[in-house]
C-alpha cells in the first residue's frame, strides 16, 4: 500500500510538474506573439520615429518608396513589379561589378571581388530564430483558427452578429475601394495622422498651460 500510495503521488507530481511546464512553454509563446504582433510593431521606437518624421529624409524615403510600391502594384500584377524590382537591383549590381572591374583592370590593382565582404557574410537563418518565429506564427494561427471556430460556430451570438455586420458593411466598402486603395490610404494615414496628432496636442497643451497662468 505505501509503494502504491508513494507512486501515486510520484505521479500526480509529475503531472503537476508537466502542466506547469506546458503552462509557461504556452506563455512563452504568447508573450513572443505579442512582441511579434502589429500593434507591437507600431509602437516599436524605430516605426515612431518613422511616422512621427522625426527623421524627415528617412521617413521621406520609406513613405516615397512605399507609396512607389503600392501604387506599382495598383497598376500592373505582383509577379510583374516583383520581376522589375528584382531586375533593376541585378542591373545595378552587374554594372557596379563590370564598373569596378574596368577600374582595376585600367589602374592595375588587386581588390578584387566588389562584393566580397557581403559575400562572406552569413545570410542563413539561425534554428533557434527560425523556431521562435515559427512558434508564434504557430501561436498566431492557432488563436485565429479558434476564434473563427467561435463566431462561425455562433458560441456568442453577440458576436457572430457584430461579425455578421461587419461583413456585410465590407461588401460596401470592396464596391468602392479594392484592397490595394486602401492599403494606400492607410499608408498616407500612417504618415500623415500623426504628425498632425502631435502638433495638435503640443498646441492644445500650450494654449491651456498659457490659460491656466
Amino acid at each position: 500500500m505505501d509503494s502504491m500510495t508513494q507512486s501515486a503521488q510520484i505521479s500526480s507530481s509529475q503531472g503537476f510538474a508537466d502542466g506547469q511546464n506546458s503552462a509557461a512553454k504556452e506563455s512563452k509563446l504568447s508573450d513572443s506573439f505579442l512582441s511579434s504582433s502589429p500593434v507591437s510593431l507600431i509602437q516599436s521606437p524605430q516605426v515612431k520615429d518613422l511616422i512621427h518624421w522625426r527623421d524627415p529624409k528617412k521617413s521621406g524615403l520609406v513613405f516615397g518608396l512605399s507609396m512607389l510600391l503600392l501604387l506599382s502594384l495598383a497598376a500592373f500584377s505582383v509577379i510583374s513589379v516583383a520581376s522589375y524590382l528584382l531586375l533593376a537591383l541585378l542591373c545595378v549590381t552587374i554594372t557596379f561589378r563590370i564598373y569596378k572591374s574596368i577600374v582595376q583592370a585600367v589602374q592595375k590593382s588587386a581588390e578584387g571581388h566588389p562584393f566580397k565582404a557581403l559575400l562572406e557574410k552569413d545570410v542563413s537563418i539561425p534554428p533557434e530564430t527560425f523556431r521562435k518565429h515559427v512558434d508564434s506564427s504557430l501561436t498566431y494561427i492557432n488563436r485565429a483558427l479558434q476564434q473563427m471556430s467561435r463566431l462561425f460556430l455562433v458560441e456568442d451570438l453577440v458576436d457572430s452578429l457584430k461579425l455578421a455586420v461587419v461583413m456585410w458593411l465590407l461588401t460596401y466598402v470592396g464596391a468602392v475601394f479594392n484592397g490595394i486603395t486602401i492599403l494606400i490610404l492607410a499608408d498616407i494615414l500612417l504618415f500623415a495622422v500623426p504628425p498632425v496628432y502631435e502638433k495638435n496636442k503640443v498646441h492644445t497643451h500650450t494654449h491651456t498651460h498659457t490659460h491656466t497662468l
